[in-house]
């Protein structure tokens, strides 16, 4: 008589009751941060080729947008801008301007919605001549780390003044949370919270949101100043300069190819994880659910859940208003 195992896994799988019941990790709406992207005019609603289903917005279009998703649990959104070329220069002056689309549409949000929290980008592209997240040597092409942190700071400053509830710096200069917590502090803005992108990697899989906005750099790549993809050990030095510059809340970008740094990070720090599931891995998702590849809807459940797992506890996506759909089914 063959010896048969005593530990039995199978058990806790009998059934869909026992599964969820002994299920580890749970997706809730209120993980979400939706990102959502903004645009000059009026009554504009544009697709964006590379990410189906999502849209660039007026800012009186993005009310309705906000509204809708607010009317789904989603109380959390990142909005990004789309500035006229117009209105960039090296020093991004345009970042601070309170009457610009950016800080404007940010104050009418929240006057509309003052409960739902808003996490405002600074980097110096979208505002930038040159594309880039911070000032570039109109020399050498060296993009500046000082003299990037005052303007940053002022970004921060003039985003804070408008209604941002949490500052993101996604620009990867060295000293910027320190310095924008000093400017914020200084300025009576104690209770403004900051995100830093403490793990951002330069990643082939932004391409879809820098189409979106038209941010890619005009000369050059930005991997002086984004992480190798090649280095874990490396984000826990940024998280630990963070940790000491006064960081609220903690981002890795992307999620679903740096899972491990999710996890080593999380493993490392008390304070709130957050991560960015970002266009591209968004667009893989679409693009082989629309080519029959893969059920998109279940793909992406169990993306956001995998990253969840991983150990984030907030998960900025796109896939925002569709998970959030789905999780009010049941």
């Amino acid at each position: 008589m063959p010896i048969l195992p005593s530990h039995r896994p199978r058990r806790n799988r009998k059934s869909e009751v026992i599964r969820n019941m002994v299920q580890e990790t749970n997706l809730a709406v209120q993980d979400f941060i939706y990102p959502v992207f903004l645009i000059e005019g009026q009554n504009q609603q544009i697709e964006i080729h590379s990410m189906p289903g999502i849209y660039r917005h007026s800012a009186d279009r993005l009310i309705d947008e906000i509204g809708q998703c607010v009317e789904l649990g989603i109380k959390a959104f990142a909005p990004f801008p789309g500035i006229n070329d117009a209105l960039k220069d090296r020093l991004a002056r345009e970042s601070a301007n309170p009457e610009g689309l950016y800080l404007k549409t940010i104050t009418d949000i929240k006057r509309q919605f003052p409960d739902v929290v808003l996490m405002t980008d600074v980097a110096m592209d979208p505002y930038s001549s040159d594309g880039h997240d911070g000032v570039v040597d109109p020399e050498s092409g060296e993009i500046l780390n000082d003299a990037s942190l005052e303007v940053l700071g002022q970004m921060a400053l003039a985003q804070a003044r408008a209604g941002a509830d949490i500052i993101g710096p996604s620009d990867m200069m060295d000293g910027r949370v320190a310095w924008i917590r000093e400017v914020l502090d200084s300025n009576a803005f104690t209770n403004v919270s900051i995100m830093s992108y403490t793990a951002k990697y330069a990643s082939a899989f932004y391409g879809p949101f820098r189409d979106a906005l038209d941010s890619a750099p005009k000369k050059g790549d930005k991997k002086t100043y984004q992480m190798n993809p090649a280095n874990r050990r490396e984000a826990l030095r940024e998280l630990a300069l963070d940790e000491q510059e006064g960081a609220d809340m903690v981002m890795i970008k992307p999620a679903l190819s740096y899972l491990d740094v999710i996890r080593e990070v999380r493993d490392h720090t008390q304070l709130p994880v957050t991560a960015y599931n970002v266009s591209g891995e968004y667009a893989m998702i679409k693009a082989a659910a629309q080519n029959g590849w893969l059920d998109g809807e279940r793909t992406m459940m169990e993306v956001l859940l995998s990253i969840k797992r991983a150990g984030a506890d907030a998960i900025l996506t796109y896939f925002a208003k569709e998970a959030a759909a789905v999780l009010r089914r049941g």
